[in-house]
């Protein structure tokens, strides 16, 4: 069952764990009882849909996503000298000098703690279920769907409270569980959830897109087993080859001729190589993607022949579009330099007659109209629109990471061979860049960044590869202490439950 239609329809059954751990005496975390329990799979469904809707905030622009790219050195936000769009919280996070005060990490958090409640409610529900035995796949895409939330939630902050059930008692309020319980925790979530779920192989794919398969964990599991020597000082770089074995032996996902085809609205339900995604249909009340709104510059109302004029606010950075090669097709989905109209021939004016030029951000304070790349990766090109809402499904996972999580994996425990070299090449022929005849670490990490740019993976892989702490880049000048691997703790919440503990450095 398509999800597109249903991903708003119904509603949230259930009201959702909004600050964690703030006004508990008021919350309520669930509103199915003993009266009202599933009947069948499609009521079911209307509530579990509502879990990926609040699951696709930490690949969507809200402030899950926002926080952790704002940190690398491939997204800027500067504050522009009309006004607009400063923030002292996002200058804080370019810089490496956030603190626990931080207003973007607290309302992250108050989003990724929300689909972890939320999915405790449901899942609650399900397994309460006098019919809990015809609904075994949606408890494990369930289980699924909370256990990445605390993936994401141990990936930014690593030490913090485990809750598995809908209500908290305001007079035993949760503690902080240490990164390592909660990795075990979600390794434990998702192992159980495979065995209950669909393969890709055993199911309609055009139908059941955009839900979780079996592929869809062994792809998340690939991607935590990748930074386990980051969560618990171990690596586990076999577990990820043997991971990415599962999905590639199924024979079901393979590159799409073009990137772009992944993130067009027209293209993206028949593409070979979306893993996970999450649909959006603004026209039919089923969520919405505003990437195009909030990035691109004003003019481009004009060049893509939009219904509203962009907010020019997201942009990246020359250390991103340095790393691709002119032949690299990637390059051309950001926008830098002169700025044409779509033939490519007729400038894009101001209404003085000035051609747009888009140069770096000079100021992260108040820059000017013209300062800042854009990413143009969830393409305007024949995206539906209501409003200024797109219809561009959201991507988590893609078949390129599988390759080159493999090529990373092998090349850490056995250097440069055949394999990793192949791997890599790839993805990097695909997009038109030149193969490659040996591999390094710094080359797998760079094809990373262009291949994922914008895709919420930056952050990670930079603390995984080590120039989070000792690179510098456009206004992050300094080397950054070891500590900045996690975010802090809202003090917000440490104020609401005092048995939550502050990570070092704050």
């Amino acid at each position: 069952m398509n999800l597109k239609f249903k991903i708003m329809a119904a509603g949230l059954l259930v009201s959702s764990l909004l600050t964690s751990c703030t006004k508990l005496d008021e919350e309520k975390f669930g509103s199915l009882s003993p009266d009202n329990y599933y009947q069948n799979e499609q009521a079911a469904l209307s509530s579990v849909v509502g879990v990926y809707q609040l699951l696709s905030y930490n690949v969507d622009i809200g402030d899950p996503w926002r926080m952790k790219e704002f940190s690398t050195d491939e997204f800027i936000v500067p504050g522009r000298a009309s006004g607009g769009w400063y923030d002292q919280s996002n200058v804080d996070l370019t810089k490496h000098v956030e603190n626990a005060d931080n207003n973007t990490i607290a309302r992250a958090w108050t989003q990724i703690f929300q689909e972890i409640g939320t999915a405790n409610a449901v899942l609650e529900s399900l397994q309460a279920s006098p019919n809990k035995d015809k609904l075994k796949a949606l408890i494990a895409e369930t289980r699924a769907l909370r256990a990445y939330g605390y993936f994401f939630a141990m990936d930014n902050w690593g030490n913090v409270p485990l809750v598995t059930v809908a209500r908290i008692d305001p007079k035993d309020l949760p503690k902080t569980t240490s990164r390592a319980d909660v990795y075990k925790f979600i390794e434990t979530e998702m192992l159980a959830a495979v065995a209950d779920l669909p393969s890709i192989k055993d199911v309609n794919r055009a139908a059941y897109y955009p839900r979780f398969t079996k592929e869809s964990v062994y792809t998340a599991l690939a991607y935590m087993y990748l930074n386990a020597q980051v969560y618990t000082g171990t690596a586990q770089w076999q577990k990820v080859v043997d991971n990415c074995n599962l999905v590639i032996n199924t024979g079901a996902f393979s590159l799409t001729p073009k990137v772009i085809d992944n993130f067009t609205s027209t293209s993206q339900a028949s593409s070979t190589e979306i893993i996970s995604a999450f649909t959006k249909d603004p026209t039919q009340n089923a969520g919405n993607n505003q990437f195009i709104l909030y990035t691109q510059n004003g003019l481009d109302q004009l060049k893509y022949n939009l219904p509203f004029g962009p907010a020019n606010g997201y942009s990246t950075t020359q250390a991103a579009l340095d790393k691709y090669e002119n032949s690299d097709v990637r390059k051309s989905m950001i926008e830098y330099g002169p700025q044409f109209y779509l033939d490519g021939v007729t400038p894009l004016k101001y209404p003085n007659g000035t051609q747009l030029v888009l140069i770096p951000v000079q100021d992260i304070i108040a820059a000017q109209d013209n300062e800042g790349y854009k990413v143009l990766k969830y393409t305007p090109i024949g995206a539906k629109w209501s409003g200024f809402n797109a219809d561009n499904d959201l991507i988590l996972e893609r078949y390129s990471n599988v390759l080159l999580m493999k090529a990373e994996a092998i090349f850490r425990q056995s250097g440069s061979t055949p394999e990793v070299v192949s791997l890599v090449n790839q993805v990097r022929t695909r997009s038109g860049a030149s193969s490659l005849s040996s591999v390094t670490l710094q080359a797998i990490e760079d094809e990373r960044a262009r291949e994922f740019l914008w895709e919420g993976c930056r952050r990670t892989d930079q603390i995984r590869f080590g120039d989070y702490f000792t690179g510098t880049w456009a206004f992050k000048t300094t080397v950054s202490a070891d500590f900045r691997k996690l975010y802090p703790i809202p003090n917000q919440q440490i104020k609401a439950n005092p048995n939550l503990t502050q990570n070092p450095g704050y």
